[in-house]
């Protein structure tokens, strides 16, 4: 166990003892925070990843019992030792039905305290084992690529969670950088497997050859190298969710031993003759056109028949612009925390130039834009003199967005609107004028179209003049 990476809080509205605590766990290695009040533990506590919380039950305005109560909503696996004057087995009995860990009296035993915390975190470093509790950790610490509250997104999420339901195959198709893997966890964490492993495998980063034994595994002497029985990715994922990403990039005899494991449900280890059965659930991915990938012979007809019972396509972010504001501020609010820098926004200017933009490497690069500006920048507001070259080399003049060959006209018209209201200016009056119809047109068009649901669209600026 590393110490230094353990967060810990101390709580207590007694000075002297919550910075005496503080300071023994910071002896032993800890990481660790102290507050002396249990409205600024909450706040904390939302803002990190704490895995030990130690307070005091008896606290001016909030209770330890009431912060463990609202600190689980946030942090359900963050463990809690209460520390208590008035050490009753009725307090201790109250303090383990609301989810505390231990107990301990005051006046405390700093050997005890020690011992407790070591042992605690010790049963921590176990149940992490668990594959929901390490994906629910995983999830707090690094920022969503699928926030978003457009009309596109919305239907993203919502079908997400409609499949996450059931037990069918999905295919998640999407640019790189769109967030295809997050959406997989999302399936995943929302289903019935939700406690079983979530395996991921990437077809695209494994040669042909170490393919099939990383899927299927292989017994002890199968080949060189081979000096023990390993089990393969579908045996790892069993009674859970394998996630294939890059699928199209899969080799023609790894598409039909895939085909064979999914129409059946069993395979057989690399040198083995048993037959392994596996109940386990496939979603895939892809960022390449797999009907043209079919079309052209590179991909099997029934190999993607059987993949895409439900497709759920990402869209690039240049065709949701209107979702740039809150990915921004999500990232800031993230990376300002991990990186422990002081709290910082975007002018509204500099969000516009990042609405212009078409990226190219979608969520992921502006989230690694975001993190970028807060290492670098010192000022509390980000300007467009902070953001990088490309982004202000950038031809505003230039800005298109893109309509897909098959798109119907109305398709096309509401992309237009909706991009000229949040890339070009949120007054409908002047937007109107712009795409050459009256004001009323616009709006009866906006409600047609639904996007009168859309935040960016939601607050129409007052008129000129």
């Amino acid at each position: 166990m590393d110490k230094s990476k353990i967060n810990i809080l101390v709580v207590d509205d007694e000075r002297g003892l919550c910075a005496g605590v503080q300071e023994a766990l910071r002896r032993e290695g800890y990481s660790v925070d102290a507050a002396n009040d249990a409205h600024t533990a909450l706040q904390l506590v939302v803002e990190r990843l704490y895995n030990l919380v130690l307070t005091d039950i008896k606290m001016p305005g909030m209770s330890g019992l009431q912060l463990l109560k609202a600190a689980k909503q946030n942090s359900r696996d963050t463990l809690f030792i209460l520390m208590t004057a008035f050490g009753t087995v009725e307090s201790a009995v109250e303090a383990m039905k609301q989810g505390a860990y231990d107990y301990l009296s005051k006046p405390l035993d700093m050997q005890r305290l020690r011992a407790l915390v070591l042992k605690a975190l010790e049963f921590q470093a176990v149940v992490s084992e668990n594959n929901e509790l390490r994906l629910r950790l995983q999830k707090r610490s690094e920022p969503g690529l699928l926030v978003g509250d457009s009309e596109v997104m919305r239907k993203v999420k919502q079908l997400a969670d409609e499949v996450a339901r059931s037990d069918v195959t999905v295919l998640i198709e999407g640019e790189s950088g769109t967030g295809k893997e997050i959406v997989a966890h999302s399936i995943h964490l929302k289903g019935a497997r939700a406690d079983r492993p979530f395996i991921s495998v990437n077809c695209a980063a494994l040669p042909e050859q170490l393919l099939e034994a990383e899927l299927f595994g292989h017994v002890k002497g199968a080949f060189t190298g081979a000096v023990a029985d390993k089990p393969g990715r579908f045996q790892l994922a069993d009674g859970g969710t394998l996630f294939l990403d890059e699928i199209g990039d899969l080799s023609a005899k790894g598409q039909g031993d895939l085909l064979r494991v999914l129409e059946d449900g069993t395979f057989r280890m690399v040198g083995g003759t048993k037959s392994i059965r596996v109940n386990v659930r496939v979603v895939a991915a892809t960022n390449k056109n797999l009907q043209e990938a079919m079309t052209a012979g590179k991909f099997r007809e029934d190999l993607l028949y059987r993949l895409q019972i439900v497709p759920i396509s990402i869209p690039p972010l240049r065709e949701r612009a209107e979702d740039i504001p809150v990915l921004i501020e999500s990232f800031l609010e993230h990376f300002t925390t991990k990186h422990k820098r002081r709290r910082k926004k975007l002018s509204a200017e500099a969000t516009q130039h990042c609405q212009r933009f078409p990226w190219p490497g979608n969520v992921r690069q502006l989230r690694n834009v975001i993190e970028r500006l807060v290492l670098t920048c010192h000022e509390g507001t980000i300007d467009v003199k902070d953001l990088p070259d490309f982004l202000r080399a950038h031809d505003q003049s230039a800005t298109t967005f893109m309509i897909r060959p098959g798109m119907s006209l109305a398709e096309v018209e509401k992309l237009l609107i909706r991009q000229t209201l949040t890339r070009v200016t949120a007054n409908r009056e002047e937007a109107a004028r712009l795409l050459g119809i009256s004001r009323r047109s616009l709006q009866y068009k906006l409600k047609q179209y639904g996007l009168l649901q859309d935040r960016e669209l939601s607050n129409d600026p007052p008129s000129k003049g």
